[in-house]
């Protein structure tokens, strides 16, 4: 199954975040779930605004940090997808 998001809303998975520093210093469990980085799985076609879609500006692939209680959890074939609106992405990593 796929998940397609509606308008401007994003789907994100949890993207595996790095446990060493570029340095080879490794992190804790709790140093790296500080701010969980997630990874675009799939992008909505964007909204209606004065009579043109305005698509949305992220693309799948990209790594992005969200709002701490932004978003709706959903599972699908036992993995946890997290559903956002496009204004609820703070940065993209880059």
């Amino acid at each position: 199954m796929k998940i397609r998001p509606l308008f401007n809303r994003v789907v994100l998975k949890k993207a595996e975040k790095e446990q060493t520093t570029k340095s080879g210093l490794i992190l804790s469990a709790n140093v790296a779930d500080d701010m969980p980085c997630y990874e675009v799985v799939a992008v909505g076609p964007g909204i209606m605004q004065d009579g043109a879609v305005q698509p949305v500006s992220l693309k799948v692939g990209e790594k992005v940090y969200i709002g701490k209680y932004s978003g709706n959890a959903v599972k699908l074939d036992g993995v946890e997808y997290f559903i956002v609106e496009e204004n609820d992405v703070l940065a993209v990593i880059e």
